[in-house]
């Protein structure tokens, strides 16, 4: 396990999965929102995001967490010898995002991009919301067009989260 992508809905835990199984592993983790955003919440240029992801992929060892399908999938997915999906309640998922908005309630996270001060608005909210319905069909034919071998673990809610952890060998 050297190139690991980490997928799910908001909410999920990916980016908390990514720090624990980099810790874990030694893997550097990649995370997309802090490459994709710039300061206040303004969106990347698509190539230049790109650039940001290639350049964040170049040691071929790394572990990334986010979606950005139709902007880097193709970057990602061929080259991960591992996919792990994160499933957890929808009513978990919105608890978390509205609970991690009253957390870092104007600052910025530690895995965001600088300058973005954490905010949940009613757009993203139906973006959890309609996340089953709507993306999660996209992305299944995504990795299946795109890396049809490589192993899919889904890891659904914490206890499998902590089992999938406490099985995973330290990489030395």
């Amino acid at each position: 396990m050297e190139r690991v992508v980490i997928l799910g809905c908001a909410g999920t835990g990916k980016s908390t999965l990514a720090r624990r199984l980099g810790a874990k592993t030694g893997l550097p983790v990649v995370h997309l929102d802090a490459l994709f955003w710039e300061a206040g919440w303004t969106e990347s240029e698509p190539a230049i995001f790109r650039q940001r992801v290639v350049e964040a992929l170049a040691g071929g060892r790394w572990i990334t967490d986010g979606i950005y399908n139709s902007k880097t999938f193709d970057l990602r997915l061929p080259q991960a010898d591992l996919i792990l999906w994160i499933d957890q309640p929808l009513a978990l998922r919105l608890l978390r995002v509205i609970w991690r908005a009253l957390r870092y309630q104007g600052q910025t996270r530690p895995d965001m991009a600088p300058d973005c001060p954490e905010r949940v608005d009613l757009e993203f909210l139906k973006y959890i919301w309609n996340f089953d319905r709507k993306n999660r069909p996209r992305l299944e034919a995504t990795i299946a067009r795109l890396a049809p071998a490589t192993p899919l673990v889904r890891l659904h809610g914490d206890r499998q989260i902590a089992r999938f952890l406490e099985g995973v060998a330290e990489l030395s």
